[in-house]
């Protein structure tokens, strides 16, 4: 009985450092290889180049694909992705190697291969590696992500990636019509977590945002350059908000990619008018300028790890009748998590309380715990699922409840753990 065996390498348990391996007699392939990003990148689990005959990646974030170049040291593997993740993945490595090169075992000239030897895999094609099939399909995270589904020995196996099955401005949702299936490796990032829902979410962030630049103040968005900014662009344009709209920061760059691979957005135009009436910064006299003005300041970083963010928090932070609105999820310990706990964030070198008003909007590009679990029910067959990417012990909780309430087997894996299907 021929049998496909999954390895995981990193993200089991914890959210970063995403890789898994899929083998099969004759063939194995690496699903994603991405990095912990703490103070110093952390790495998944080494697996010599090869022994590998591919690279397939969900998307471009770099805990899904900042350790991929790692294989072009002294290889040329191939690497599966749609032509938008590849140039997005170009983005952000990129960014990254210029502010963590200290730390990494490669460098811009190892970032060139892996463009090279990067394959370019539209939604719904099927390609074969060996004796292993799959194909790219919508996963409504970012723009151009993918769940990967691999046919191999006769079984079918779905690798989620980061996925959202509810339509946003800028994306469609995921589908999860998968039929016949013998696995899943699922994610979990919001198993114990509700979003609100979008509509109302996008009203009180139009509102609270409308309230504060009518009275005079300046909204800073920190976002994320890739995703989460162009979103936040589009609901204020489908808005019709009416005030200056500032952009800032590697979204930029991101921008101009998106904009070139329209088809894989769900309102290009939408996406399009908004680029086209907001104000782009130039230098820093163009951001002098905007801090002061009445309007909303979109920026990265979405943590406020770096980026012109923390320029504007210099300046906007300071003054009760401005407003920091972060739209993301923050991780425990980054500047912005301070921020929403505390009040409080480092400006001009000392940690200050911050008199501008904080709010949190959750706009999230994973599903929340709701539309996990009607996900998981719609799944055809009778898989095995191997949930994986969750904090704290969300893993574990959305295995449970698997097990308990649909009666199918669910695990939790642990980093280095080897399962046959």
């Amino acid at each position: 009985m021929s049998q496909i065996q999954i390895k995981f390498l990193g993200g089991a348990r914890e959210v970063g450092r995403s890789a898994i391996t899929v083998k099969t007699q004759k063939t194995q392939v690496l699903l994603d290889y991405g990095v912990m990003l703490n103070h110093t990148p952390g790495f998944p689990m080494h697996i010599p180049p090869k022994d590998i005959n591919a690279i397939i990646l969900t998307h471009s974030h770099l805990d899904h694909s900042g350790a991929i170049p790692v294989f072009y040291i002294r290889g040329n593997k191939p690497l599966y992705t749609n032509r938008l993740s590849a140039e997005l993945n170009q983005l952000l490595i990129s960014d990254f190697i210029h502010l963590s090169s200290y730390y990494l075992p490669f460098e811009y000239l190892e970032l060139k291969s892996m463009m090279r030897n990067s394959k370019h895999l539209d939604y719904g094609v099927e390609e074969k590696i060996g004796d292993i099939k799959f194909q790219l399909l919508n996963a409504g995270h970012i723009p151009g992500s993918a769940q990967i589904l691999i046919e191999a020995e006769g079984k079918k196996l779905l690798y989620t990636g980061d996925f959202n099955t509810e339509n946003t401005k800028l994306l469609e949702g995921a589908k999860m019509d998968h039929k016949d299936l013998d696995a899943v490796i699922i994610e979990s990032t919001y198993a114990d977590d509700e979003h609100t829902e979008r509509q109302e979410l996008e009203k009180q962030f139009i509102t609270e945002t409308t309230d504060i630049v009518e009275r005079g103040g300046t909204v800073l968005v920190p976002a994320f350059g890739v995703g989460r900014s162009q979103e936040i662009a589009c609901v204020l344009a489908a808005h019709h908000f009416e005030y200056p709209v500032t952009i800032d920061g590697m979204i930029r760059g991101a921008n101009t990619i998106m904009m070139k691979h329209g088809q894989f957005l769900r309102d290009a135009k939408l996406l399009r008018d908004a680029l086209h009436s907001a104000h782009w910064i130039e230098g820093w006299r163009d951001r002098r300028k905007a801090a002061k003005k009445p309007s909303v300041i979109i920026s990265t970083a979405g943590m406020l790890k770096g980026g012109p963010a923390i320029f504007y928090m210099s300046k906007i932070g300071k003054k009760a009748n401005n407003a920091v609105f972060l739209v993301s999820y923050q991780i425990p310990g980054t500047p912005g998590r301070q921020l929403l706990d505390k009040g409080i964030c480092v400006i001009d070198g000392k940690m200050r309380k911050i008199k501008a008003r904080v709010g949190h909007f959750d706009f999230s590009s994973h599903c929340g715990a709701s539309e996990l679990k009607e996900a998981v029910k719609k799944l055809g067959g009778n898989p095995k699922f191997y949930v994986n990417h969750g904090a704290e012990r969300n893993c574990e909780l959305f295995a449970k409840w698997i097990n308990k309430e649909l009666g199918l087997k669910a695990k939790a894996p642990k980093t280095g753990d080897t399962f046959k299907i």
